[in-house]
């Protein structure tokens, strides 16, 4: 490294440190205190009787078949939820790149179903879905209620992430198709390209940086899933996340130290997956290039 980009660095450091710390100020002490609460055994019940009982919190989460079946519930609906938007992410965003006449509204279009908010959306898809009522429902045979079953419950879930929140990997996802060079293309495709091949080997790895924090912001997002959920089923018939869990034990059952352990190993959970995506991507990681200057 040279004198130059070491300064360079130092600088940026400095720059950076105000709102770093900052951060850390704001984030570290409720981290903090969850982490504490969930080492005591303390309910809003009992606000005066506070016992330090070290893990136990943790072993009677990890010990209990609630926590581990919330826990595939969240799993399946990230991964479909994510998997669905990424596909239909990278169609609507090669739509938008590609349209010529009404571009902007073709955009304002897409976009639209973003700008709803979670529990608005939610409250319209459970009404739909809601027998007599529903105009989705009324296409069912009569007698049928998906929303009291696990699997249709669940899937009619994974819809409404999907509706609500693709748009917003499309709009990731277009800012990285920006990054591919139309000369690029051009050459392949004199070359003898498909549109296929053209897509797979330059695109795509081209956006590769942009596809890693769409997919990283998704899959955070969706691990901790709760306003859809609670809106259409309340965590009924098998549909409970994690975050429902940590809900029904912090504001029902007023139990912190086991709320709080809940919420600590989503917080775990989340900071896995980051790594996890972070190391998967490598080298195309944000700003991983400069790791080797």
């Amino acid at each position: 490294m040279t004198a130059r980009a070491a300064g360079d660095r130092r600088l940026a450091y400095l720059l950076i440190t105000p709102a770093a710390v900052l951060m850390a100020l704001v984030t570290a002490y409720p981290i903090g205190y969850a982490f504490w609460l969930s080492l005591n055994k303390a309910s809003l019940t009992e606000p005066d009787h506070t016992e330090f009982v070290g893990l136990s919190n943790y072993l009677t989460v990890l010990g209990d078949g609630y926590w581990w079946s919330a826990l595939a519930v969240t799993l399946a609906i990230t991964i479909v939820s994510v998997v669905l938007e990424l596909v239909l992410g990278m169609a609507i965003a090669l739509v938008m790149h590609r349209t010529i006449v009404g571009r902007g509204t073709v955009r304002t279009m897409v976009l639209l179903p973003y700008g709803v908010v979670t529990v608005v959306a939610a409250m319209s898809w459970y009404y739909a879905w809601t027998p007599g009522t529903g105009y989705l429902a009324n296409l069912l045979p009569d007698g049928s209620a998906p929303l009291t079953q696990q699997i249709p419950a669940l899937g009619i879930i994974v819809l409404a992430e999907v509706w609500k929140t693709t748009p917003f990997m499309a709009l990731l996802l277009l800012a990285g198709l920006a990054l591919v060079p139309d000369e690029l293309l051009r050459a392949a495709q004199v070359d003898g390209a498909g549109a296929w091949t053209r897509l797979w080997r330059i695109t795509i790895p081209l956006m590769k940086p942009a596809i890693l924090v769409a997919l990283l912001f998704r899959t955070l997002d969706a691990f901790r899933i709760f306003d859809n959920i609670y809106v259409l089923t309340k965590g009924a018939s098998g549909t409970g996340s994690v975050s429902i869990l940590g809900y029904d034990n912090l504001f029902k059952a007023f139990n912190l130290g086991t709320g709080s352990a809940i919420s600590v190993l989503v917080f775990l959970c989340v900071a896995l997956i980051a790594a996890l995506f972070i190391k998967g991507f490598g080298a195309s990681a944000p700003g991983a290039a400069d790791e080797g200057r």
